[in-house]
């Protein structure tokens, strides 16, 4: 049987790393998809610069629509990364070619035409290193788990957000100065904005909500916020409290809709989530029947990524002889079942809080605040009152609140900010147990 060809779109980290995995394991690939799987062309921007992978062998162009339109090619591997790339992929689908991407903003903002096309030519779209780097947790949720009602999942889906938390809780250091060091580490970019503020983490979470939940991808919902505000305090007290910060994606069905968000969020430290540190990722998922499971690995990284990209052309290769209709679906779901469930605003909510406030030392402070949460029917689990530091008339008081209604919530922290006896913002982190 003849070899399958594969083109490559993008030389940099993953792609040097997907060129370095084929090459390698050439053998063992061959053996378990039945064929042998070859890169025959390759594009990238620059092509004298020096790459991390070998390339003889390749033909290498500086332009992508050489090997899109290219009748010998098979499968193109898109590793360019950003939406701008969205007209190749559809141009590559309606050429009868079968595309494998790691690109988490164009699935997240464009996946719903790009599957339609792929579904119209009777080609497949694969994605698992769009999410979770080198941890297969697409393949979970879609076939390992399709038995399943998926009730929630929960993830730390962004390294470099993991990384700064993890250092500012071990090491005691302000984000500021973890966020440059992440920055000369190669962990975040010269802009960090779509890690910090959680815009990463929310194209990912897109994605696994609509495989979880079969509902059509619906970035635009995703209810975002970053870790800029994490004081070095909040993460002390958090620890004081049996807690630990975490960036988390979570994804959660109820009765009124489906809560998307994206923040930062205390867990309980008995948690293996809690535990994952540094740059590692790890997505938690709620079925009905297999309970929680967790899956854990390298979220980034040349060869990790590479070995999500590497699965999911083995896939595509053991389906090239399958009718599209016998194919396991983009989104888990069949197309024609997929659901447009109400996705809720961040006013609907429900989950528990952690609150940071600074408050005069005198008398009646503290009662006035239980007056206004217990008017909103916010019911407290936990207060904790600091004693003010030499010289100081105001003390930190943090309060562990149970479960409410965000809007509740919003209206209580307005009125509790407005007395005269609190100074500043009330600094609010959502708390799920997770259990």
């Amino acid at each position: 049987m003849k070899p399958v060809k594969v083109g490559v779109l993008g030389l940099g980290t993953v792609g040097g790393g997907t060129v370095n995995v084929l090459k390698r394991n050439a053998i063992e690939i061959a053996r378990r998809a039945g064929r042998e799987i070859v890169i025959t062309r390759a594009s990238a921007k620059d092509l004298t610069k020096a790459r991390i992978c070998d390339t003889q062998g390749i033909q290498l162009t500086s332009n992508p629509l050489d090997i899109i339109n290219d009748p010998d090619i098979d499968i193109i591997v898109e590793l360019i990364g950003g939406t701008s790339v969205k007209d190749l992929v559809l141009q590559a689908l309606g050429n009868g070619k079968h595309v494998v991407t790691a690109n988490k903003s164009l699935l997240a903002l464009h996946g719903n035409e790009i599957f339609a096309k792929a579904s119209e030519h009777g080609v497949m779209v694969a994605f698992e290193a769009a999410v979770a780097g080198g941890i297969p947790v697409i393949k979970a949720i879609r076939e390992g788990l399709s038995g399943n009602r998926i009730e929630w999942l929960a993830g730390i889906i962004n390294g470099t957000g993991n990384f700064i938390l993890t250092e500012m809780r071990d090491k005691g250091r302000d984000f500021n100065d973890v966020l440059a060091e992440a920055q000369a580490l190669g962990y975040a970019e010269a802009d960090p904005t779509f890690d910090v503020e959680g815009i990463d983490a929310g194209h990912k979470l897109t994605i696994l909500a609509s495989i979880a939940f079969g509902m059509p991808l619906q970035f635009d919902k995703v209810y975002t916020e970053g870790i800029t505000q994490i004081t070095r305090l909040d993460v002390e007290y958090a620890e004081q409290l049996g807690y630990r910060i975490k960036h988390l994606g979570i994804a959660r069905k109820t009765p009124e809709g489906i809560e998307l968000r994206v923040h930062p969020t205390l867990i309980p430290e008995r948690r293996l989530i809690a535990n994952v540190d540094g740059v590692m990722n790890a997505v938690v998922i709620k079925g009905d029947a297999a309970g929680p499971s967790l899956y854990y690995g390298a979220g980034a990284g040349a060869d990790p990524t590479a070995s999500s990209v590497v699965a999911d052309v083995i896939d595509v290769v053991r389906a090239l002889t399958s009718d599209p209709e016998n194919r396991v679906p983009h989104l888990a779901f069949q197309a024609d079942a997929l659901v447009d469930i109400p996705v809720l605003s961040a006013d609907e909510f429900k989950t528990a809080y952690y609150l940071r406030l600074s408050a005069e030392d005198k008398p009646g402070v503290l009662a006035d605040v239980t007056k206004i949460l217990a008017d909103h029917q916010i019911s407290i689990e936990a207060i904790i009152q600091k004693q003010p530091l030499a010289g100081e008339t105001v003390v930190p008081i943090i309060l562990l609140t149970q479960v409410t209604r965000e809007k509740e919530m919003n209206a209580a922290i307005a009125k509790i900010e407005a007395l005269q006896t609190v100074t500043g913002k009330v600094n609010r982190i959502r708390l799920e147990t997770l259990g």
